[in-house]
């Protein structure tokens, strides 16, 4: 999708998943605005909020394969072939039990690959084949600055996010030739489930997003059509920083660890 203009997504259909609540509803709302068809799924069936807002809503296990071509199938029956799907379903797990970086069980080193990574590799290989023959489509991961940078006292959420990175990176340098334009989406804390009674993310210093603030930058970023999406600008800062100076970095990190009360890190 490489035009501009405020009725790019007119009609087009949307597929989100993770989209019950938090950022997922928000795109899901947005994109309603601007007058696209939408589908949403989730974990837990989304009926309700669907028919709230105004979309079609489906239960999917997105660590589940046949999961995901069956929504992409259902989905396309419904509001027609998909033109833009947002694989913004995730999930994190703290380094506990034990506290250290490997100290997470494996179920939760699983789940976080099916869930943050596999997802999304599950609909890429559903949707590419027939986006490369007509020669379009919108492929957008919802990463997180985690994925760039580090999220202290969650190592399987920082690998699996920088995996996440890494995997939108291959869709758009294998496919924008193929006139497919793939979107990476990394911001910091948002006011979401996942970050609600963290002191460390209402009180982070670079602001604590809303969920429509997450939106807005994506669909910016489709219409310009820009791979990276910093809805929290200073993450590219932090990146660069990281890039110029990786054993500064590290430093730095490690100085933050000892402060700030992380989940499983310095909490008592």
């Amino acid at each position: 999708m490489r035009e501009g203009g405020r009725d790019m997504f007119e009609d087009k259909h949307v597929a989100i998943t993770g989209a019950g609540g938090g950022i997922g509803r928000a795109f899901a709302e947005m994109f309603i605005a601007e007058g696209a068809k939408v589908s949403i799924c989730d974990l837990r069936d989304p009926t309700d909020v669907a028919r709230e807002i105004g979309a079609t809503g489906y239960a999917c296990d997105v660590s589940d394969e046949s999961a995901v071509q069956d929504l992409i199938v259902k989905s396309g029956s419904m509001n027609g072939p998909i033109d833009i799907y947002i694989a913004n379903a995730g999930v994190g797990f703290s380094d506990h039990p034990a506290g250290h970086a490997a100290g997470a069980g494996n179920g939760a080193w699983e789940t976080s690959w099916q869930v943050n990574v596999m997802g999304a590799v599950y609909a890429a290989r559903a949707l590419l084949p027939s986006w490369i023959a007509r020669g379009s489509g919108n492929f957008v991961i919802v990463a997180s600055a985690a994925g760039l940078l580090n999220q202290i006292g969650s190592a399987s959420y920082s690998t699996t996010k920088h995996a996440a990175v890494g995997f939108s990176e291959a869709i758009a340098i294998a496919h924008r030739d193929d006139g497919i334009s793939a979107h990476c989406v990394c911001p910091q804390y948002v006011r979401t489930n996942m970050t609600k009674g963290m002191k460390f993310a209402e009180n982070n210093p670079d602001g604590l997003l809303e969920p429509s603030d997450v939106a807005n930058a994506l669909k910016k970023a489709i219409k310009d059509d820009i791979f990276m999406v910093l809805p929290h600008p200073v993450v590219g800062d932090y990146f660069k920083a990281k890039a110029m100076d990786y054993e500064g970095w590290i430093d730095g990190m490690v100085r933050l660890r000892r402060k700030v009360p992380f989940p499983g890190v310095n909490s008592g």
